[in-house]
Formats: structure tokens, C-alpha cells, sequence
């Protein structure tokens, strides 16, 4: 268990690490890309300031008054002309070098502090100073790129996607693997409970078997007729319980696999319902209990497995008298729920934690009592009782409160003749 442990911690740093790894990649990347975003904005600038200042009538045009933009900088009044020229020039040198994305810009004439050559003046804004183009130096072109953010997610996309769902399938995988695990260990807990059960609920007949046929060989007890028939009643009664016991193991199994026919009728569940308690007085009867008996159901026809439901009924109301106190009561009421009829089995026993309540009905499970064999059965009860219900189309819930009780609820459909 302990490097069961450690394995689960050193897989979890791992993929903390794998995902620190992820995101550290992805941030590099972005500014891989803002720095080739940065460097082919200004090589545009470069050019494009070229270009301009091979063209004199464009350098004489540019060294006119600028209109006073705010109190730092002034922007030079281009005409449509001029404006079609650097525009169409940026756009060459953008296409040039694979760049396409919106901008603006604008020729301006910077205040006394003035902007240094080929520097971002913020995020998305670059300059290039037009010194071989205007009369006049220190004059600038300001170029903008409003979506700069969105072009280099953009150019990121399929890597950041492909990082992102890689990150995230490993987790789920991680995620299903942890889960897995706990839940192999857990089934491996009930295994382990339901053998040594098994072990303990086969040792007790077997002991009896074996005591009784060694007293039958004894010569004193061979001519005794009486004392041979009482031990010949207990070996037949202890390969009885044997035969039972291993039958629910491979019924359950058989069931699951869905090789057991249902070989369904029309049911009278009433009748059902008080020939299962009659087999179960003598359990009552033996612990000086009491069972009420409330049968309100004004329809109580169901189709169905007569010996499956029979059996799960009488599963249930074992189970309560098995985990009832000292003072045993067991009640049982039907009523109809729309067009089902629906049988309550409750008891006033040592109830179940809300923890074990969900856990009831898998295969295996017994709730903790602090001794295995507290409680005899292999846990297959309940599991059996809800399998069979779901087979009919039916439900099964419990309530339960500690100290308190237990209240399980199973609903079948009516047949189609008492709707």
C-alpha cells in the first residue's frame, strides 16, 4: 500500500510537471512569435522609409506644415495622393514578407522629446524615422496594428490547441487511472471479505458433517436407530445449507451473464409477499421479533418470475432481521405509485451510514461491523434482489439512518390487465 502511495504522488508530480513544462513551452513560443511580429513590423518600416526616399516628389510633398495633433506631436496633412503611395507601399512590403493583418498609420512630426528609430512606441505601435524623405528631420511613420494580440493567436492557434488537449487527455487519462485503481482496490477488499465469509459459512457445515459421521462410526451409536437417524438429518441438513450457498454464488454469477431464463407469469403479489413471510416466521419466531404486515395495495397483479421475486423478498426481509437490535421489528407495506405497485420492507435495526447506502447493492459488499462475521452471507444478497428488480423493470432504493432503521423500497410495474 505504501508504494502504492508513493507510485500515485510521484505520477501526480510528474504530471504537474508536465503541465508546468506546457505552459512554460507556450508562453515561450508567444513571445517567439511577438519578437518575429516585432522584427518583420520594422523591417516594413524599413523598406517602406526606402522606398519613400527614393521618390523626390513625395520627399518635397513632405516637408510641408503639419496640422497640430495634440501637445506633443503634429501629423502631417497628406493628401490622397501621398496617402495611396505609403499605403500601397506597406502593403507591398507586408505581402513581401507574409504579414497580413489590419493597420493604420500616420505621418507625424514628434514634440520636443521626440521617438528613438525602430522602436514600439506601445504594444502595437511602430515608428521609423523619414530622414532621407522630408526637408525637415526628426519627421516619423507611425504604424499601428490594432489586432496584433489576435494575429499571434492566430499564428499560435494549432499548437496552443494541440498543448491544450494534450494537457487535458493526460489528466482525464491520469484522472481514469487514479479512479481505476481505488476502485480495483476496493473490489480487491471485497473479494478478500467474500472468501473469508465464504471460508467461515462453508467450515461450519462441513465441521458439522464431518462430526456427525464420525459419530456414526462409533460402534455404540451404529445399532442406535434413533441417534443414526438424528445424525443422518444433520448431514442432510448442513449439505443442504452447502448446496444453497453455492447455488447463490453461481446464480449470481450465471445471472449477470444473463444465462438465467425468466419464465415470467402473472404474479398476485400479495400472496407472494405473505408466502415470504411465512418462510421467514421462524427466523422472526427464534429472535422473539415481531412483523407487521400492512397490505394496502388496491392492484397487486405483476408480470413476472414467480421464484426470482419470491426469493428477493425474502432476501430482503433476511437482511432485515439480520442487521435488526435486540428487539427485532420488521414492517411490510404495499401500495400503487401511479401504475406500479410498490412493497416497503423497513426495520428499526442498527441502519447504515450514508456513505455505505449507494454501496449497498454492488456485488461484495457488506457494511463495516468491525467482524467479518458478525453478520453471515457473502454480500451477493442485495446485489442478487437488484438485478432481478431491474430484470422487471422495476426499482430499488433504501433509506436508512443510523441508530435509527432502514426503509428499502421496490416498485413493479403492474401487469397490463390491472391497469
Amino acid at each position: 500500500m505504501k508504494l502504492n502511495k508513493t507510485f500515485i504522488v510521484l505520477s501526480s508530480v510528474a504530471l504537474v510537471l508536465v503541465l508546468a513544462i506546457q505552459v512554460n513551452w507556450l508562453l515561450k513560443t508567444a513571445q517567439i512569435k511577438e519578437q518575429l511580429f516585432n522584427e518583420k513590423a520594422n523591417m516594413v518600416l524599413s523598406r517602406t522609409a526606402e522606398a519613400l526616399g527614393s521618390d523626390k516628389e513625395t520627399c518635397l510633398k513632405m516637408g510641408r506644415c503639419c496640422v497640430l495633433e495634440n501637445l506633443s506631436d503634429c501629423k502631417l496633412n497628406l493628401d490622397k495622393q501621398e496617402v495611396n503611395k505609403i499605403d500601397s507601399l506597406l502593403k507591398k512590403f507586408m505581402g513581401f514578407y507574409n504579414f497580413q493583418l489590419s493597420y493604420s498609420f500616420e505621418v507625424i512630426q514628434p514634440g520636443p522629446f521626440g521617438v528613438p528609430a525602430k522602436v514600439s512606441m506601445s504594444n502595437n505601435v511602430f515608428v521609423q524615422k523619414l530622414e532621407e524623405v522630408a526637408i525637415k528631420n526628426g519627421i516619423v511613420l507611425k504604424l499601428i496594428f490594432p489586432e496584433k494580440k489576435q494575429f499571434i493567436y492566430a499564428e499560435m492557434g494549432p499548437m496552443f490547441i494541440g498543448s491544450v488537449l494534450l494537457v487535458f487527455v493526460l489528466m482525464i487519462l491520469f484522472w481514469q487511472t487514479i479512479r481505476t485503481y481505488f476502485k480495483e482496490q476496493e473490489l480487491a477488499q471485497h473479494l478478500s471479505d467474500f472468501l473469508n465469509n465464504m471460508a467461515h459459512e462453508f467450515k461450519t457445515p462441513l465441521t458439522n458433517i464431518a462430526l456427525s459421521a464420525k459419530l456414526m462410526r462409533k460402534d455404540g451409536n451404529i445399532g442406535n436407530e434413533e441417534k443414526q437417524k438424528h445424525y443422518t438429518d444433520i448431514i442432510l441438513q448442513e449439505n443442504e445449507k452447502l448446496k444453497l450457498q453455492v447455488e447463490q454464488v453461481l446464480g449470481m454469477t450465471a445471472l449477470e451473464r444473463g444465462e438465467i431464463p425468466l419464465h415470467k407469469q402473472k404474479l398476485n403479489m400479495h400472496q407472494l409477499v405473505q408466502e415470504a413471510v411465512k418462510c421467514m416466521n421462524l427466523q422472526i419466531d427464534a429472535r422473539e421479533g415481531s412483523l407487521l404486515l400492512n397490505l394496502g395495495a388496491q392492484e397487486f397483479e405483476v408480470f413476472g418470475d414467480k421464484t426470482h421475486l419470491s426469493n428477493s423478498i425474502c432476501n430482503v426481509i433476511d437482511n432485515a432481521i439480520k442487521y435488526s437490535k435486540d428487539k427485532l421489528q420488521v414492517t411490510i407495506e404495499t401500495s400503487n405509485s401511479s401504475s406500479s405497485f410498490c412493497l416497503v420492507i423497513s426495520d428499526a435495526g442498527i441502519g447504515i451510514d450514508k456513505d455505505f447506502q449507494k454501496k449497498v447493492f454492488d456485488k461484495f459488499f457488506r457494511v463495516p461491523t468491525g467482524n467479518v462475521h458478525d453478520v453471515k452471507g457473502f454480500g451477493l444478497g442485495l446485489a442478487y434482489v437488484k438485478k432481478i428488480i431491474e430484470l422487471h423493470g422495476g426499482t430499488i432504493s433504501i433509506e436508512s439512518e443510523l441508530g435509527v432503521g432502514t426503509r428499502f423500497t421496490l416498485n413493479l410495474p403492474l401487469s397490463n390487465d390491472s391497469k
